[in-house]
């Protein structure tokens, strides 16, 4: 019951927090994508929140809240992709697997306890190694049992996919992106490839690679040709696009904004996509990004010539590369499309002061 209590309260909480989107028509549409892949029947006690947090995520909680990540939206391209991750957070709620992890959980600590007293007025090293070794196995038993879980509710998630009106083969593509995002990240950063097909012992899901093959086999073939949404997609979350790619770039890697970015691109690139990516260019600033990011700018601005963050982007590249006449013009232009930006004081001062004759 105190599990119970706790999770209303942190409903309750949820309902009235500064990170949740408080929009009808985006909750009702992720919401229906949940009720495509999983059925009405299934769907009807769950209660969707988008947070607003660029992390790819997604939960469940037994009391059917589910919580969904701006960033997950971010990153999937259909309602097929977005219905494989729903349907995978459902399955775990229609397994109980947040309760039955948590009862796993309980009894392994009690036995850590139990271990941990006889080791305490022990003095012998076999019973003091005997502890190390129990420890091993309850936190190796314990993840164990949580990368089945994740197996288990990854089946069952496709299963729904197979079952439903969307491409299941959408399942393997979130991984098969995933990894590739991971990939562009790690290459910007200097970092080693990324090995997808080992487990270390603390992971809590199965590898990355692992998940993308077996999704693959399970979904059904004569579906591949299914409707996957996409189109419906991109109209759903276009609005919301210019905020969730803003606080993308905040997160300041570089490899996975920019892999973000030309991802999206692949549907058409729009003025909002040139401008994040000015802004990503902008952000890291090099000398050859500020050049960059002045025509990525311009390339926004040839699509839609009254986005004004573009002009403001443009007259600050500008400015950094010695371009003062064009970037102090690109501002003025700023400050007449957007007035009462938070930043027009700033801006104000960084042009020089008109001469008035008398």
């Amino acid at each position: 019951m105190g599990l119970w209590r706790e999770l209303d309260e942190d409903e309750r909480v949820l309902t009235t927090s500064d990170l949740v989107i408080h929009d009808e028509a985006l909750t009702a549409y992720v919401a229906k994508v949940l009720c495509d892949t999983v059925g009405a029947d299934r769907c009807k006690a769950t209660r969707v929140y988008i947070i607003r947090e660029p992390a790819i995520n997604a939960s469940m909680a037994p009391n059917g809240t589910m919580r969904v990540f701006s960033g997950l939206l971010l990153r999937m391209r259909s309602e097929a992709e977005l219905g494989a991750v729903l349907g995978h957070e459902f399955g775990h709620f229609e397994r109980r697997h947040t309760l039955n992890h948590f009862k796993a959980r309980r009894s392994g600590t009690d036995i850590l306890a139990w271990a941990s007293v006889l080791a305490s007025i022990s003095t012998s090293s076999s019973i003091q190694r005997s502890n190390q070794n129990i420890q091993l196995q309850v936190y190796g038993d314990l993840y164990r049992f949580g990368r089945n879980q994740e197996r288990e509710a990854d089946i069952l998630g496709l299963s729904y996919l197979n079952q439903s009106r969307l491409r299941p083969q959408a399942a393997s593509q979130v991984w098969q992106n995933q990894m590739a995002e991971i990939e562009a990240s790690a290459r910007v950063k200097g970092l080693s490839k990324p090995n997808f097909s080992t487990i270390a012992f603390t992971a809590s899901h199965p590898p990355e690679a692992e998940r993308a093959v077996y999704l693959a086999d399970l979904a059904q073939p004569d579906a591949a040709n299914r409707d996957d949404g996409a189109e419906r997609y991109r109209a759903a979350l276009m609005p919301w696009m210019p905020l969730f790619l803003a606080d993308q770039i905040k997160l300041n890697d570089f490899g996975a904004s920019e892999y973000v970015i030309q991802s999206l691109a692949q549907g058409g690139w729009s003025a909002q996509l040139w401008l994040a990516r000015g802004e990503l260019y902008r952000g890291r600033g090099n000398p050859r990004d500020l050049v960059l990011a002045a025509e990525f700018y311009t390339h926004a601005l040839e699509m839609d010539a009254g986005l004004a963050d573009a002009y403001r982007g443009l007259g600050l590249s500008r400015l950094k590369t010695g371009q003062r006449s064009e970037g102090l013009e690109a501002l003025r232009k700023y400050l007449q499309l957007k007035p009462d930006a938070s930043d027009a004081s700033m801006i104000r001062m960084m042009l020089p002061k008109e001469v008035t004759s008398h």
